[in-house]
């Protein structure tokens, strides 16, 4: 990663073959959010001549550990490393004093969160724990047990706030960019503070995990160990904290507001079986453009108007590219016409000619130049339109996955999906608070939509219905397992173990671009996720 020797990406889909900026996979295990009064600085290691880190850092039972994976030049191999995360789990057992969930503090608003770091950073023992915290690679975070009943849903909201301070909440550290979670329970997945970063770089990084692990796991399980074992190790060293009243009672606060937030996140992950992108492909549509019409039908069955819509672009065709947005919410959109086949919003918002970067810059160049905020983002219109109630985002994946974040206004929704052949997964997300949004609801007016949509393809090309052709395919799968029933299969003892279920998660800032310039006014309480399951 230091010598910058990954392969270029390049585009896929409009545009595609240009060379994509790969800065972002750089930023995976070199950065780190730090939290300020006004705005957040996004810290990563430039230079050469400081010293690459050598060490992650374990959270088990709210306690932090720092485990060396690189000993005199030689990188632990994985038995090394299982024998040095079970030490740390003994470790964290055995303390006898009660530790502070600190992690806590870091859930907090960003706001909150400087402030109670600057307070611990009058204490010399603090300031050294935050410092090897903010050097490390990444976090690795070992959770008891959730007691919750296992799902698609309750499994992401689990890795991403660890149930709320009563369970796992304060096992976290969410300024890192890089968290891996594995639970007592074997729910397991990646946490992770997208600022430096978008979700698909994340995704490709842990879809080459996964498969390395698959078929290693598969092929070879001997091939896990790469090198020669590290004769004597030294113990993982305990992260020491001093916790003033002052810390005490911000611990208390930061508890009880991720508690209240756990509690309002109402998120509802459904995966729609009845067709998938190659359906949407054979009607000459594109896929996303089909899916963002159905996401817009089902706000204005639910709500009966529509609102404006975020859809994230990406922008890293250009050198540090970040997003863009890609306004869908088009009157060719609510008329059903042109927002299906035209994709000119599309190819505009990834050549960097879309409208929100640049007004952001204009915004940002005022306010730098200490000028009076201009009429522009003052106008009702300007409001409005930034007020994204309905939040998406596309993440097309090469293995099954689906992704979710919260809602980026206390009214909206967050709508995550990823097309797959014959399926999309959706992930839709509001909050209980709000009297006028409902995941459940959104979820059934989605279904009907989509459903409704095929209905209206099928009608005007006479083509046949794919959610019955899968019915009928199921039932001749059926009928040939009844007719084979009680004969042995010769392959029978080379059965493969059930994969996991890996979700990803993102944490904030949201993925709108107004909300990623550090600005205190767009600072709400958002949760991002990005799950994924392999099957």
């Amino acid at each position: 990663m230091c010598s910058r020797a990954l392969p270029v990406d390049y585009a896929r889909g409009q545009l595609s073959g240009q060379p994509l900026c790969m800065e972002q996979y750089y930023r995976l295990f070199t950065s780190y959010r730090l939290p300020g009064p006004d705005r957040d600085t996004l810290v990563a290691q430039e230079s050469s001549v400081m010293p690459e880190p050598e060490h992650i850092i374990v959270a088990c039972k709210n306690q932090f550990f720092v485990l060396d994976v690189v000993i005199n030049f030689r990188r632990l191999n994985e038995r090394d490393l299982l024998t040095q995360l079970e030490k740390i789990s003994k470790m964290a057992g055995s303390e006898d004093e009660p530790v502070p969930p600190t992690g806590l503090l870091t859930s907090d608003g960003r706001t909150e969160w400087a402030e109670a770091r600057s307070v611990l950073m009058r204490e010399s023992t603090n300031r050294d724990s935050l410092d090897m915290i903010e050097r490390c690679l990444c976090l690795v975070c070992l959770d008891d047990a959730s007691g919750t009943e296992q799902s698609d849903t309750t499994r992401a909201t689990m890795m991403l706030h660890g149930g709320g301070p009563s369970k796992n909440g304060g096992n976290r550290w969410y300024d890192k960019p890089m968290q891996f979670i594995v639970g007592a329970d074997g729910c397991c997945g990646v946490v992770c503070e997208h600022s430096p970063f978008e979700g698909i770089v994340l995704v490709q990084c842990s879809e080459y995990l996964l498969k390395y692990i698959r078929d290693i796991w598969i092929g070879s399980p001997s091939k896990l160990v790469r090198a020669a074992s590290v004769s004597e190790l030294p113990a993982p060293r305990r992260l020491r904290w001093k916790c003033s009243p002052e810390i005490q009672k911000l611990l208390t606060s930061s508890a009880d507001k991720l508690h209240r937030l756990v509690k309002n996140l109402d998120m509802n992950v459904h995966k729609f079986s009845d067709y998938g992108k190659e359906f949407i492909k054979k009607q000459k549509m594109s896929p996303d453009a089909y899916i963002q019409v159905a996401l817009q039908l089902a706000y204005y069955r639910c709500h009966g108007r529509a609102v404006s819509t975020y859809e994230s672009a990406s922008m890293r065709r250009f050198h540090q590219g970040r997003v863009d947005n890609i306004r869908s919410a088009t009157p060719e959109a609510l008329a059903f016409v042109r927002a299906m086949t035209d994709r000119k919003l599309v190819s505009r918002a990834i050549a960097g000619r879309a409208i929100d970067n640049h007004l952001l810059g204009l915004r940002e160049a005022a306010r730098e130049m200490k000028m009076e905020k201009p009429e522009i983002f003052k106008d009702d219109a300007y409001l409005i339109s930034n007020h994204f109630v309905l939040s998406t985002s596309q993440v097309p994946t090469t293995v099954e996955m689906f992704c979710c974040y919260g809602p980026v206004v206390p009214d909206g929704y967050g709508a995550c999906y990823n097309p797959q052949s014959d399926h999309i997964i959706f992930s839709v997300s509001s909050f209980h608070e709000s009297l006028q949004t409902c995941s459940v609801k959104f979820v059934k007016c989605l279904v009907q939509g989509l459903q409704d949509m095929m209905d209206l393809c099928n009608r005007c090309n006479g083509g046949p219905n794919p959610a019955e052709q899968k019915r009928n395919n199921q039932t001749m799968e059926m009928q040939t397992q009844t007719e084979t029933k009680g004969k042995k299969s010769q392959d029978s003892t080379k059965s493969h173990p059930t994969n996991p279920q890996v979700p990803v998660i993102l944490r904030p800032p949201a993925h709108c671009p107004l909300n990623e310039t550090g600005n205190n006014e767009s600072r709400g309480p958002i949760i991002q996720s990005n799950c994924k399951k392999i099957l």
